[in-house]
């Protein structure tokens, strides 16, 4: 049965994405749990987790706090990589995320399988709801009729569509709000605590932060480029 519950809980909230590169040193399931757990007790709203391992040690710290769980994959023949396949849904379920989060453009995905049939077979088999990361207001259109549950900006800027566009999408996210009936998140390229509030004035139901906040491998990069 399908579980939705939480999503109210986000409403009007900050989700903070804690994740690392997978060459720093961050990129360790204790150092996430503990990120997730910091940001958690300073009044986030819900995180967003990458991989198995790292879910589980996030929901060990934070046994309650709603996790929105992925899985990057990198699969030779194919740009879709946010939870490409079922079965990393099925293993980021089985480690506790309460809701799955999924490339929802309109690309090829591997194995054959559809937009359409991964929402349903999350929804019938895993009881859990889906949030469609987008890149277009096409993509969303398709995600919201296949039945998605929350629809993210999670791809605009990065895909080959998009990729002469810069987030955060406040254009894209406009566009959603008016023609959706259901959540739309702001997630990417927000940078400071007005654009925050910015992307929540203009309907976002929620808005994800990540770099900003977690990514100290960029944001200390981008400060030394600054200052050399």
């Amino acid at each position: 049965m399908l579980t939705n519950n939480l999503i109210p809980l986000l409403n009007q909230g900050l989700i903070v994405s804690c994740q690392a590169p997978t060459d720093s040193p961050l990129h360790n399931p204790i150092v996430i749990g503990a990120m997730a757990k910091a940001a958690m007790n300073q009044g986030a709203v819900g995180i967003r987790i990458d991989t198995p391992d790292q879910i589980t040690a996030v929901r060990l710290e934070c046994p309650t706090a709603p996790i929105i769980g992925l899985w990057k994959q990198q699969i030779p023949g194919y740009e879709v990589y946010i939870t490409p396949q079922f079965h990393h849904g099925v293993a980021i379920a089985i480690a506790g995320a309460d809701i799955i989060a999924i490339d929802a453009t309109l690309r090829q995905r591997p194995g054959g399988e559809t937009v359409a049939e991964l929402i349903a077979r999350i929804h019938n088999e895993l009881g859990k709801p889906v949030m469609a990361d987008i890149d277009t207001i096409e993509s969303a259109i398709a995600a919201v009729a296949a039945g998605a549950d929350l629809v993210g900006t999670t791809l605009y800027g990065y895909t080959n569509q998009t990729k002469h566009l810069k987030p955060p999408g406040f254009d894209l996210l406009v566009q959603l709000v008016d023609k959706l009936e259901i959540p739309v998140i702001c997630e990417g390229g927000i940078s400071t605590p007005e654009m925050a509030n910015k992307a929540l004035k203009l309907g976002g139901y929620a808005v994800v932060v990540g770099t900003a906040i977690t990514g100290i491998d960029l944001q200390v990069k981008a400060y030394r480029e600054a200052i050399s």
